[in-house]
């Protein structure tokens, strides 16, 4: 029998993040259409899991697949061979299939596209989560915090398959356009799943896990960028200066904001981590009270200094615009 609380605790964060996106968007789509379209993403995600499941049962009738998956670099080749390409195609598949009998009744906006985009990943998001949740292999705080991921590995291609679909005029390059958009999800995936592998091996390969965050971080801001062209409003420069050392200045400055900035939410996420088994009580003695508010405010202070990073970048960008 299916556990009431689990399927909720694994579909209402993306559902809340659906609505905060429905609300954000102009001339958005009913809400019983993006509603099908997260609940089409949840069924493309079930099927995700048996097409990874018939591969690794091919993959090991011809060789050791377990055994060999447990290095670093198989990893990262099982990331860009199966399960990157499976989950990255389901999802584009439950966008296509009924947007393509949608557009024949209705013009469909490249927000809308855009939109039914975000929705099939959070139902991809809302079904994966049952799926770790039932198995015990991560927590609530966990799953809460990569709600968003998977929006964030599909924003290229809805937002290139929303100009396609949206044009008048369907262009060869458009769909040129889909594909290394396309691919570029694909990459980002495996990337990440390499990245929060890291930590399971000895160094040096540990710090790779200290790039998950900034990465992370790097695929939002992608998001709300892409965000912000569907609703027709102007991008956020930070990097403008045309000589190549200020723009190369410029860089550093982003880069250094995106690792201060991604490292302290890893560190709030540890923190939060290793103070969730504890009971109320516990959490006020104080050596272990100590230590959460040191840890807090230290990971706040790079936050913070990450945050005034970006805030010089973008206001020297208007004053230089404007």
């Amino acid at each position: 029998m299916v556990d009431l609380s689990l399927v909720l605790w694994a579909a209402i964060p993306p559902l809340l993040l659906l609505g905060y996106y429905y609300y954000r968007m102009p001339f958005a789509p009913p809400v019983f259409r993006l509603l099908m379209f997260f609940i089409i993403g949840a069924i493309s995600g079930i099927l995700a899991l048996s097409l990874e499941w018939i591969f690794e049962s091919v993959v090991n009738s011809v060789l050791d697949w377990q055994q060999i998956k447990q290095s670093l670099p198989a990893i990262a080749l099982r990331q860009l061979v199966e399960i990157g390409p499976i989950e990255e195609g389901c999802k584009l598949a439950a966008v296509v299939i009924p947007t393509y009998y949608l557009q024949r009744s209705y013009r469909l906006l490249h927000s809308s596209v855009f939109l039914f985009t975000i929705a099939v990943a959070l139902g991809f998001t809302a079904e994966e989560n049952w799926i770790y949740l039932f198995h015990g292999t991560a927590s609530i705080l966990d799953r809460s915090i990569g709600t968003p991921v998977h929006a964030m590995f599909s924003a290229p291609w809805g937002y290139a398959l929303g100009i396609y679909i949206s044009s008048k005029n369907r262009l060869n390059r458009d769909r040129k356009f889909i594909f290394r958009a396309w691919l570029n999800s694909v990459i980002c995936h495996a990337l990440v799943n390499v990245l929060s592998s890291a930590w399971r091996y000895s160094l040096p390969l540990r710090f790779l896990s200290y790039g998950l965050f900034p990465f992370l971080l790097w695929m939002f801001w992608r998001l709300e960028q892409l965000l912000r062209k569907v609703q027709g409003k102007p991008v956020i420069t930070l990097i403008w200066e045309r000589t190549p050392q200020r723009r190369y200045w410029q860089r550093s400055l982003v880069l250094f904001a995106l690792l201060l900035g991604g490292n302290a939410i890893f560190g709030l996420f540890l923190l939060g981590r290793k103070i969730s088994p504890l009971s109320p009580l516990k959490l006020f003695d104080t050596y272990i009270l100590w230590f959460i508010v040191t840890r807090f405010l230290l990971n706040l202070f790079f936050g913070v200094l990450a945050w005034g990073i970006y805030q010089y970048l973008r206001h020297s960008a208007r004053r230089r615009y404007f």
